[in-house]
């Protein structure tokens, strides 16, 4: 028996369920989301170089418009003194900003996206807290040497070769024109290296963007992995956001155990109580100053209609047999509530008989 309930308290803490809404809100607001940093390192990558490779031609022209100008222009005796230097200065860093912001900013718009395509918009600083245990080195030691860090390491010499491979495919393919450089000025070698770098970046990009693919698959494994819940984890999330079942059953109880000691401490305060006689019992009160027709002070079935019964003979409050009326008040009005106008003539005769009953007393 005892081996019996430790099987079933493993099992119990087995993180065998997928993980609650609760528990994924939780870890996003940690920080802890589905991501893949070579997705974004490859949107990164290729958005870079495509740019290069359309943009080339332009910024090709701005670099020699410019050293042009700063050879010929610049290299004279008025242009090396204190202010001719902080002119040439800040039109160097202006050029180099008109040439660098474009590629940093499709960097950085690469960047933002390929993040918000993975997991959204969110804003944490959780991550940003220390966490004095990542200073363990027990962890750290399992964690070097853990499966996760042997898939990346894998995944590196995978990434090396892919585009190292790729790297030698284009040059290959364009075997004549890397020979022909020596035998080319400047301005053409200049012309065919860019071009051809480009096109390696941007192949290179493409094996990245599916080694990305890949990776991203396997985080989303891993990531639901580690999002797993045992049952009776889930049982423990349950409790303390709807609260413990058996603690609220204890107060629903004792809201009806009150409830009920309201109710009959308003039966004496009844003109009369209708009965089954059995089964149902109404307690009924009408004060014209107040309503316009009687009002049920209480009502009750079984146990608690002989409850109201003993209450309303301890008090002196009469008590009428009606078992049809009993029985449709009990099911169509509830405590506090005024008595329908199908109920008038039936309830007016029972009020009559209880005020002829008390003038002759």
């Amino acid at each position: 028996m005892t081996v019996l309930k430790l099987d079933l308290q493993f099992f119990a803490g087995e993180k065998t369920e997928k993980a609650t809404p609760k528990k994924r809100e939780d870890a996003r607001k940690k920080g802890q989301v589905l991501k893949s940093q070579d997705v974004t390192s490859a949107l990164v990558l290729l958005s870079v170089f495509l740019f290069l490779f359309f943009a080339s031609g332009y910024m090709r022209e701005r670099i020699f418009a410019f050293m042009t100008e700063f050879f010929t222009d610049y290299f004279s005796a008025d242009v090396f003194t204190i202010d001719g230097m902080s002119s040439v200065f800040t039109e160097v860093i202006a050029e180099m900003a008109i040439l660098l912001l474009p590629v940093m900013a499709v960097a950085a718009f690469a960047g933002i996206a390929g993040n918000f395509l993975q997991f959204g918009l969110l804003f944490t600083a959780e991550p940003l807290k220390p966490d004095f245990k990542k200073l363990d080195p027990i962890k750290g030691f399992k964690r070097i040497f853990s499966v996760r860090a042997l898939i990346e390491f894998l995944k590196s010499i995978l990434k090396i070769s892919l585009i190292g491979a790729v790297t030698v495919l284009v040059i290959w393919q364009n075997l004549d024109q890397v020979l022909a450089l020596s035998f080319q000025n400047p301005a053409a070698v200049l012309v065919t290296v860019g071009k051809l770098a480009g096109i390696m970046g941007i192949a290179a990009s493409f094996v990245l963007l599916g080694i990305a693919v890949v990776d991203y698959a396997y985080q989303k494994y891993d990531y639901e992995k580690n999002l797993k819940m045992s049952k009776q984890d889930i049982k423990d999330e349950y409790k303390k956001s709807e609260g413990d079942p058996l603690i609220k059953s204890r107060i629903r109880q004792r809201q009806r155990e009150m409830a009920m000691r309201r109710m009959m401490s308003e039966v004496p305060k009844a003109d009369v109580v209708i009965t089954n006689p059995t089964h149902f019992a109404i307690a009924l009160k009408y004060d014209e100053t107040q309503a316009d027709a009687p009002v049920v002070l209480a009502k009750g079935m079984d146990f608690v209609a002989q409850k109201i019964k003993m209450i309303a003979a301890e008090h002196k409050v009469e008590m009428v047999e009606n078992r049809p009326l009993a029985r449709a008040m009990y099911d169509q009005v509830e405590i506090g509530d005024r008595v329908p106008e199908e109920f008038f003539k039936a309830v007016a005769e029972i009020l009559a008989y209880v005020y002829r009953i008390r003038r002759k007393i």
